[in-house]
């Protein structure tokens, strides 16, 4: 009872830093004076794990989602880039595969693009996109994207390069 209402907290509450939330969930579980003082063995973190993974893929795809981009919840087109990064590594360092996640955002990046460019030039909205075409372009290639599968126009909407 108590592992899963940490994992509720991880994937509900677990803000822009799930893997800090996992740490404080083990310590709460294991160490804390006023925690359930639990033995947990290495298989009983997997619960953990995943619930850190979800939470990934939730707030990556969150700044995906183009009704979000007005919203205070939006944090731009930058912060899926490193939280896939940040979820990347924990998979990889977790044992996780990500095969599954890394067709959803890829998908949701193709179809927001597709929906920015049509706020900016045919409603003449500004760009919500946050960072340099570079960025954007690795993303898009970390996700097994090419730029022919990306909206003609995407490197407009991008900020300036840094040098």
């Amino acid at each position: 009872m108590y592992l899963e209402d940490e994992v509720f907290i991880i994937e509900d509450a677990g803000g822009e830093m799930p893997e800090v939330a996992m740490h404080g969930s083990l310590y709460y579980l294991c160490n804390d004076p006023e925690g359930p003082g639990l033995f947990l063995e290495k298989q009983d973190h997997l619960p953990l794990k995943k619930a850190v993974f979800n939470r990934y893929q939730t707030i990556i795809l969150r700044d995906l989602q183009p009704e979000n981009r007005k919203k205070s919840i939006y944090r731009g087109m930058i912060r899926s880039a490193i939280n896939w990064q940040r979820m990347k590594l924990f998979a990889e360092a977790e044992n996780l595969a990500i095969d599954q996640v890394r067709r959803k955002v890829a998908a949701a990046l193709v179809a927001f693009l597709e929906q920015e460019i049509s706020a900016v030039k045919q409603r003449g909205e500004s760009s919500c996109i946050n960072c340099s075409r570079q960025t954007l372009g690795e993303f898009a290639r970390e996700l097994g994207l090419c730029s022919e599968d990306l909206a003609e126009g995407w490197q407009d909407l991008c900020c300036e390069d840094n040098g």
